[in-house]
């Protein structure tokens, strides 16, 4: 990967927050493929979080932090369970943790379909699939159970 640009780090500006909020609305609407709005209570405060997310279908559903490490990460984590919304239907989940080897295919699948995420992984152009299990632990990946 000589001569590529260092994946892009996520940073929630005004910008991001915008975008979020029209993204929350384009869900509930069900109107955005893919893409669910996860309801998950917060791991220290007990709320209930919202943050939309995008699913991808390999072998199973997974759910994908393209960003790294955010608080809904951490929140899924700890309780290991959720709600995904989309329009007006309303799923209860439970969520497994991958591992690398299971987490690079995935990765891979989410990279080709997610066009708009690339910029933040470290992966080059034309990435092989151990370039998605050297980046794994930076992008935190579920299955889906439920």
């Amino acid at each position: 990967m000589v001569g590529t640009m260092p994946a892009k780090t996520y940073r929630r500006n005004a910008l991001a927050r915008a975008e979020e909020a029209l993204m929350r609305v384009l869900v509930s609407l069900g109107v955005v493929p893919h893409t669910y709005l996860l309801e998950v209570r917060g791991a220290r405060s007990g709320r209930l979080r919202t943050v939309p997310v995008t699913l991808v279908e390999n072998g199973g559903r997974w759910l994908v932090a393209p960003y790294g490490e955010r608080a809904w990460v951490r929140n899924v984590r700890v309780s290991g369970a959720g709600r995904l919304r989309r329009g007006r239907r309303a799923t209860d989940v439970r969520f497994e943790e991958a591992r690398t080897e299971e987490a690079a295919p995935v990765l891979q699948r989410y990279w080709r379909v997610a066009s708009a995420a690339r910029p933040y992984f470290d992966v080059g152009a034309r990435p092989e699939l151990d370039d998605f299990r050297r980046v794994a632990g930076s992008h935190p990946v579920f299955r889906v159970l439920g």
